[in-house]
């Protein structure tokens, strides 16, 4: 008797398959130098290490003009609120296109999950009809067992009786 090894043919999967097509919406502004800094700076505004820098900056900025060190932006500070403005129009649209871009890579992300989970039903729907039709071959082999058991044993029986029933006969002809 052998036994027969089967090898698995199948080809590596490839799990990001749904993702790949999203893959343009990596990043926020492009791909190019301006773009990358641009959307580091949108990720950087609110980051504590920004919010600190700019409260300290803030607070030098007053306290030099309060206390006499100099007197490039007496109270009530003018020109802070123009870098305060400038910031903010900057900031603003940085931050509205990153969300905007965020949203974008999120729904294709949704999607190419959905797809995903997509495949993966019916996968498994084929799985389990495969399963169903072994199960059905399988129970069709067992009650093909079950008969070829019961013709083996009225054959043997049979065989039996004969032999029996040959031995008898000769037996009556040794003895007669």
């Amino acid at each position: 008797m052998t036994t027969e090894k089967t090898e698995s043919s199948t080809a590596p999967v490839d799990h990001l398959r749904f993702h790949r097509p999203h893959a343009h919406l990596n990043t926020t502004f492009g791909n190019d130098k301006f773009a990358l800094r641009a959307e580091a700076f949108a990720r950087f505004f609110g980051t504590p290490t920004f919010l600190g820098a700019q409260t300290l900056i803030v607070v030098l900025w007053i306290s030099l003009n309060i206390f006499g060190v100099t007197h490039f932006d007496v109270y009530p500070f003018i020109l802070l609120n123009l870098a305060f403005s400038l910031q903010s129009a900057y900031a603003a649209p940085l931050i509205l296109l990153a969300q905007t871009r965020q949203a974008a890579r999120d729904k294709a992300q949704s999607d190419a999950d959905a797809q995903h989970r997509e495949a993966l039903a019916v996968a498994n729907s084929e799985r389990q009809a495969q399963a169903a039709k072994n199960t059905a071959q399988l129970l069709e082999l067992l009650e093909q067992n079950t008969r070829l058991t019961e013709m083996t044993k009225n054959l043997t029986e049979r065989i039996e009786g004969l032999t029996r029933e040959l031995h008898d006969h000769m037996r009556q002809t040794q003895q007669g």
